[in-house]
This record gives C-alpha cells, structure tokens and sequence, in this order.
C-alpha cells in the first residue's frame, strides 16, 4: 500500500515537529480486507496525549497553526499539508518559535482521516482557504466530498466541528451542496451549521488571519461556517 505520511529526510532536521515514518509508517495490505488496520492515534505524537486535539487540513505557510498554538498552548494541534516544501516551511517555523503543541503530517489529510485516524478523537478540523480545483475534471481533487463529510463526523468528538472558510464562490457553492446532505432535512443529519466566529488573536476585519488571506483577498468577505456533530 501506499505510504501516506510522504515524509522527507528534512524531518530530521525538523526535531519533533516533522511526524516521522517510524511514527506514521506505510499502510498494511490487510487494509483491503480490514479497513481498520491501519488506525493509529496521533494523539500520541504529542507529549501530552490527552489534551484537546484538533487537526488543520492544509497549513500553508503557517500563519494560522502557529498563532493558534500560541493562543491556546494547552491544545494540540496536527497541520498536515500536502506540498513538501510548504510542509517543511510550516513545520520549521514552529519548530523556530518552539511550539511543543504542533506536530506537521506531510500526507493527503482525506486518505489521513479515512485510513489512519479512529473515531471521535478530534475537537475541531480547520479547512482553510483549500485549493479550488476550478477547472470541472479536477473536482474530484476538492477536500470537501461526500466521503469526507461523513469520515469527518466518524472523528469527530461529541460537538465536535468542522470549521470551514473559502473567499472562491464557486467552490463555496461546492461545499453548500455537499453540506445540504448531511445537514436538516437531511436523514439521518450528521451536522448542525453555526456562524463562524474568529479567532480572538486575528487582526480587523480578518476571519482566520493566513496567509492567503492578508494576501489575497483584496477586502472580499470569505465564505465561512462551522459544521458541528450531532449526536449519532
């Protein structure tokens, strides 16, 4: 099987931001016939394993991760993003600010959550700003789908949520129609959707402070809302 955790020989040089292959190896081939074998809880890479958990899906540069961990120290915080370089940027910026409650996953956080992460283990997942994907045969390569959703709520704790924010309207309009599936009237509802608040920490007239926002936004109000579990 595939190796998911895509991790370079930079995480050595990393310290103990970089997940390491010992700590995230390849998956086994029985995950054909079990889909659970190759669970694991990354809440052990921490070295306060039962803090608050939460995951950020696609760090980018960092701005987000790094000001978040600083804000809330007692809650520990997986980024996992694809790009190595970016994913090595991220994971050495935290690692300069000496940021113990971070650890960064070089990995394809859908394949993460469906084929590694257990249930009901996750305060809150961040979505951020992810990649359009605007041309029609690339959709199939956009975070949010059906098989996401519903392995996000598998992770998810009680009242758990997903926190999601996008400035393209297009894929905005993406997400409404797979949120409307498991969200009231839909049966069973997985969701309940909530306003957005920012974070305390985020300059004026920002919602989540990264990067491609302070860059790239040029004033235009992103979409934004929070999807919270209910009860199974």
């Amino acid at each position: 099987m595939a190796d998911l955790s895509r991790n370079k020989p930079l995480d050595v040089a990393l310290g103990t931001i970089g997940v390491s292959k010992d700590e995230c190896p390849a998956l086994p081939d029985s995950v054909v016939s079990d889909p659970e074998a190759g669970r694991l809880d990354p809440r052990r890479w921490f070295s306060h394993p039962d803090r608050r958990f939460e995951i950020e899906i696609g760090t980018g540069k960092g701005h987000f991760i790094v000001h978040q961990a600083k804000d809330a120290p007692e809650t520990n915080y997986l980024g996992i993003e694809w790009e190595g370089e970016i994913y090595a940027y991220c994971a050495d910026r935290c690692r300069r600010r000496q940021l113990h409650n971070v650890r960064m996953l070089h990995a394809n956080a859908a394949d993460f959550l469906r084929w590694r992460t257990p249930d009901a283990i996750v305060s809150v997942v961040h979505l951020y700003y992810s990649d359009p994907w605007p041309k029609t045969k690339h959709h199939k390569n956009r975070v949010i789908q059906d098989r996401f959703l519903r392995e996000v709520h598998r992770v998810l704790a009680p009242g758990g949520e997903l926190r999601v924010v996008t400035d393209h309207d297009e894929l905005w309009a993406w997400d409404l129609e797979h949120f409307s599936r498991v969200i009231a009237p839909s049966n069973p509802a997985l969701f309940e959707v909530l306003p957005f608040t920012p974070p305390t920490w985020v300059g004026e007239g920002e919602v989540v402070g990264t990067n491609y926002e302070r860059k790239m936004c040029d004033g235009k109000p992103p979409h934004a809302a929070v999807l919270r579990k209910l009860p199974s």
